[in-house]
């Protein structure tokens, strides 16, 4: 499916159009990889997750960019929100190595307050919205 930049309805990216069979097999694909990443040591799983973040903020500006064309919001915005994002998933990163079981807070920016309480739910599908014409 076309994905279109809603102030100017130019498309600016091609995405594949999903249903829920994709969901049962990412489930699955998911349940295949979870005894292996459930018994990787929490901190290579940290390792990991930095890695993901320290990605993500190298190339900032471009996911910035296409964020701001995306939904339509000023750049500024998009390049808070991916700010926010590193900043997440390195809160989490950290949260990993926190003793199992005992909750963890903490306020990692001006703005938010994470909590962190271990209730393990195993494996979820998540469907975000899409546009449709």
């Amino acid at each position: 499916m076309d994905v279109l930049a809603p102030a100017t309805g130019e498309v600016i990216a091609t995405v594949p159009r999903c249903g829920p069979e994709d969901v049962d097999q990412a489930v699955a694909a998911a349940a295949r990889a979870l005894p292996a990443w459930r018994d990787t040591p929490v901190g290579e799983r940290a390792e990991r997750v930095i890695a993901l973040a320290d990605a993500l903020k190298a190339h900032r500006d471009e996911f910035a960019d296409l964020e701001s064309l995306n939904a339509g919001k000023p750049l500024p915005a998009a390049r808070e929100e991916i700010d926010f994002c590193v900043d997440n998933l390195k809160f989490f990163a950290g949260a990993a190595r926190a003793m199992p079981g005992l909750p963890a807070a903490g306020e990692y920016s001006r703005e938010h307050t994470s909590y962190l309480r271990r209730e393990p739910v195993g494996i979820v599908g998540q469907i975000t919205p899409g546009t449709t014409r």
